[in-house]
């Protein structure tokens, strides 16, 4: 085991170095990139100096402070996230699986988290944030190089989304280190019960690398608000962003980066490591709803920071996404207990517990896009959805995905993505969106375009499920060829807890 451990590692730090020299080289060394961008504005705007008198005479500008409030509020925001993963989702899933495989759950959950937080300071977060082109970023903060400013005696700052407003970039990158951690962990429910250990940790390096990091810089990754300084440069600005951003979709904290990602990688893995045994003839029941309840709850307590906290700023907007945040959920854990009822003629812990769940992730992209009505609605819609998605569409699917991760979390992405466009309208009730960054104008209700932004969104899911589903079958396929993915029958009939750990979560 220890040999395919260190397999895994070698080969993860492989990948890395064939990205690194198949990257686009740039004309020059990046800054951070608000930063960078700020100043390439302010030179392609500035008047000419007559004299040089003049220019000697002229005072350097005054580098901008990062907000205290904002900074406190994202180091909060962050440590809520981690919650999320740790232990949110570690028992939230623990809870669903059998008691045999109780640990490995959690066990993949705790390690995944970890090695994605290494790898994204050593060199996901450049890949993601940096200026590269409109697919990836480059490596100009490989291994968080130039967070710390010797010469200024001061750490580099990150834009918000408003202009002159700025948070420490080491604060940001935390926080969206919290984002890629917790991406991964969720596909792990989708072929829980018999994937080999080894096999998570490679996978995982290969995918991130190759799918989350792509993906975030697509949908996140633009030059700033400060760079917008007049007509001129917005066009040249805009061209720098990543390829979603340019297209105008809205993803307030992450429909299409983490939810719809994450679902279609963990489908593919569904459908590439196979059923487990039994399935169909044996009955798979949860071993513990309340551990279950108890992780759902602090999914629920923890969304609030990795909705609200990507506002970036402790402003109107992170208010709208926490109480959009709260409503929708609560919506949607009524919804699913309705539709449950209906059905089956009861309401069960689990699916309220589902239901919770679906209504986080549909609100995700939605949350500081849309009113509270709209809010309403897309956690309605998502508990029937999401309901659905978890009965009709697996069993039309065909699939064993374990714990239903593209159940809830690619339906309910897929259900918020599309309806941001809808309830982002100022007709509806929504905030709509910057129409011009130079000015930081809104659009206005009759500006505003629902069948437009509709299909944009919709393409952005379309080129999200494309690229995590091409990633996650090559990633799966050498993993398979180097590792192999799935454990031996005996081992997965006593349980991953002890064959894979040589532990267990209960003593008689």
């Amino acid at each position: 085991m220890m040999k395919k451990l260190i397999a895994s590692l070698a080969l993860g730090a492989f990948a890395l170095i064939g990205l690194a020299g198949g990257a686009i080289a740039q004309d020059a060394a990046s800054a951070p990139a608000a930063v960078a961008a700020v100043a390439e504005a302010a030179s392609a705007v500035a008047a000419p100096v007559a004299e040089a008198a003049s220019a000697a005479e002229a005072a350097p500008a005054a580098a901008p402070v990062p907000n205290k409030g904002d900074t406190a509020w994202m180091i909060v925001a962050t440590l809520l996230v981690i919650m999320m993963s740790v232990p949110g989702l570690a028992l939230f899933y623990g809870g669903l699986v059998r008691s045999k495989n109780m640990l490995s759950v959690l066990m993949q959950v705790f390690v995944t988290f970890s090695l994605i937080v290494v790898l994204w300071f050593v060199y996901g977060y450049s890949l993601a944030f940096t200026e590269g082109n409109a697919f990836i970023g480059g490596f100009d903060r490989l291994l968080m190089a130039g967070i710390w400013d010797n010469a200024a005696g001061t750490f580099a700052n990150a834009a918000t989304f408003s202009k002159g407003v700025y948070i420490p970039e080491i604060m940001f990158a935390c926080f969206q280190a919290t984002f890629a951690a917790i991406t991964c962990c969720l596909i792990l429910g989708a072929f829980a019960e018999r994937i080999k250990f080894s096999a998570v940790l490679l996978f995982m390096t290969l995918w991130f690398t190759f799918s989350y990091a792509p993906i975030a810089h697509m949908v996140w990754f633009w030059m700033g608000p400060d760079a917008y300084a007049s007509k001129e440069v917005a066009d040249a600005m805009t061209a720098k962003a990543g390829f979603i951003w340019q297209t105008g979709a809205l993803d307030f904290a992450g429909g299409t980066v983490v939810h719809i990602n994450a679902a279609v990688a963990g489908l593919v893995g569904a459908y590439m490591i196979g059923k487990r045994i039994g399935y169909g003839k044996e009955a798979f029941t949860p071993h513990s709803l309340t551990l279950t309840m108890v992780g759902a709850s602090l999914l629920w307590v923890g969304w609030f920071g990795f909705n609200a906290g990507s506002a970036l700023e402790a402003n109107g907007f992170a208010a709208l996404a926490f109480i959009n945040t709260l409503l929708a959920t609560s919506a949607a854990v009524l919804a699913w207990c309705i539709g449950e009822a209906l059905i089956k003629g009861k309401a069960s812990m689990l699916g309220a517990a589902s239901g919770a769940v679906a209504g986080l992730v549909a609100i995700t992209p939605a949350c500081g896009n849309v009113g509270i009505g709209g809010a309403l609605v897309i956690g309605l819609v998502a508990g029937f959805a999401c309901l659905w998605g978890v009965t009709g569409l697996k069993k039309m699917l065909r699939v064993d995905d374990s714990l239903d991760v593209f159940g809830i979390h690619g339906v309910g992405g897929i259900v918020g993505a599309l309806l941001t466009g809808v309830f982002n309208s100022p007709a509806l009730g929504g905030p709509g969106y910057v129409a011009d960054w130079v000015t930081a104008t809104m659009v206005t209700a009759a500006d505003y375009s629902i069948a437009a932004q509709v299909w944009v969104q919709f393409k952005a899911v379309v080129v999200t499920i494309v690229w995590s589903a091409v990633v996650a079958v090559v990633a799966f396929k050498i993993t398979d060829l180097v590792i192999g993915l799935r454990v031996n029958e005996e081992a997965e009939r006593e349980g991953l807890d002890i064959t894979s750990h040589g532990e267990t979560a209960y003593h008689n």
